[in-house]
C-alpha cells in the first residue's frame, strides 16, 4: 500500500513540475535576459494565462531588439490578440528599415490587420512586381480587331496598402487603357508598326491613382491581329437592311391583293345590281302594258331597235356577246 502511494506522489510530483514549468517558461525568460530583452517572468506568466504563446512574443522581440527596433512585449501582444501575423510584421520592419523605406509599428500592424501581406508589401516595394495583362481585345478606326498583352511593372505603395486598390484594379485599368489607345487609332497598321505608343499613352492616364500600386513602366508583349469587326458588322447591318425591305414588299404586297380583293368585291356588287335592276325591266314592261303606257307596237318597235343594236355590236367584236336585253320568245308569240 505505501508503495501505491509513493508512485502516486511521485506522478503527482512529475505533474506539478511540468505545469510549472508550462505556465513558468524559466528557459525562455532566460534567453530573453541572455539576448537583451528586458522581459519579467510574471509577464510571461500572464501571456499563458490569455493564451498569448509566449515563445512567438519573445522569439519576435529578440528579433526587433537585435536589428535595433524599439518594440515592448505589450505592443506585440496587442497586436497578437488582435488578429495579426506579429513574425510578418517583425520581418516587413526588419526589411523596411533596412530598405531605408519609411514604415512604423502602427502602420505596419494597420496594414497586417488589414488583409494585406506586409512584408509581401515591402518586398515589393525594394523588388518590384511584373504583373501580366489577360488578352486585352480592342478594334481600330479601320474596323480591325487587335489582341494585345501587356506586362505591369509596379512597385508597392507603402503609403497607400491601407484603403488602396488592388492588383485587379490595376489590371483593369490597363485594360481599359489600351482599349482607348487601340481604339482611338486611325488605323490597325499604325498600332501594329509602333505598339510603343499604347504603352505611352496608358501611362500619361495616371492609372495608379489610388491603388496600392505605383506604375513603373507598361510594356506590350504581344499584338496579334483578329477578326474584321466593321465587315462583320457591315455584313449584318445589309442582311437587316434586307429582311427590312422583304418586311416592306410583303407589307405592300398584301395591300395590294386586299385593294385588288376589295375591287373586286365592289365590281361584283355593281354586277349584282345590274342584274337586280335587269331583272326588273320584264315587270316594269309588263306593268307598261297593264296601264296602257306601252302599246303592242311600241313594244315590237323597242325589240327591233334593240335587234339591230345587238347585230351592229357583234359585227363590230364578233368576239364578245352582246350585253342588250334577250328577247324571250314567249313574249314574241
Amino acid at each position: 500500500m505505501e508503495e501505491y502511494l509513493s508512485l502516486i506522489l511521485v506522478a503527482v510530483g512529475i505533474i506539478v513540475v511540468f505545469a510549472i514549468l508550462y505556465f513558468v517558461p524559466i528557459g525562455l525568460w532566460i534567453t530573453a535576459r541572455i539576448s537583451g530583452v528586458k522581459v519579467g517572468l510574471l509577464t510571461l506568466v500572464l501571456m499563458r494565462v490569455r493564451r498569448v504563446p509566449p515563445r512567438i512574443i519573445v522569439n519576435s522581440l529578440i528579433t526587433a531588439t537585435k536589428a535595433g527596433l524599439d518594440l515592448t512585449s505589450d505592443d506585440l501582444e496587442t497586436h497578437f490578440l488582435a488578429g495579426g501575423n506579429v513574425p510578418s510584421v517583425i520581418k516587413a520592419l526588419i526589411s523596411a528599415d533596412k530598405a531605408n523605406i519609411e514604415l512604423g509599428f502602427k502602420q505596419a500592424t494597420a496594414i497586417d490587420l488589414a488583409g494585406r501581406e506586409v512584408f509581401e508589401a515591402v518586398q515589393i516595394s525594394v523588388n518590384p512586381k511584373v504583373i501580366t495583362t489577360p488578352k486585352v481585345a480592342a478594334v481600330a478606326q479601320d474596323g480591325i480587331q487587335l489582341i494585345a498583352i501587356a506586362r505591369v511593372t509596379v512597385r508597392a505603395n507603402i503609403q497607400q496598402l491601407v484603403g488602396g486598390a488592388g492588383e485587379d484594379t490595376i489590371l483593369a485599368r490597363v485594360g481599359e487603357g489600351i482599349v482607348t489607345s487601340i481604339g482611338s487609332a486611325g488605323s490597325h497598321k499604325a498600332v501594329l508598326e509602333n505598339p510603343d505608343k499604347i504603352s505611352k499613352l496608358v501611362l500619361q492616364r495616371g492609372l495608379d491613382a489610388g491603388t496600392a500600386f505605383e506604375i513603373l513602366s507598361i510594356d506590350i508583349a504581344d499584338v496579334d491581329v483578329g477578326v474584321n469587326i466593321g465587315a462583320i458588322l457591315q455584313t449584318d447591318q445589309a442582311q437587316a437592311d434586307l429582311k427590312v425591305a422583304e418586311a416592306k414588299a410583303e407589307e405592300r404586297r398584301a395591300m395590294a391583293v386586299a385593294e385588288e380583293q376589295e375591287m373586286k368585291a365592289k365590281s361584283q356588287e355593281a354586277r349584282a345590281k345590274v342584274i337586280e335592276a335587269e331583272a326588273e325591266i320584264p315587270q316594269a314592261i309588263a306593268e307598261s302594258f297593264r296601264s296602257g303606257n306601252l302599246g303592242i307596237m311600241d313594244y315590237y318597235k323597242m325589240e327591233n331597235i334593240q335587234s339591230d343594236t345587238d347585230m351592229r355590236e357583234s359585227i363590230a367584236k364578233p368576239e364578245q356577246k352582246s350585253s342588250g336585253i334577250k328577247r324571250d320568245k314567249g313574249d314574241k308569240k
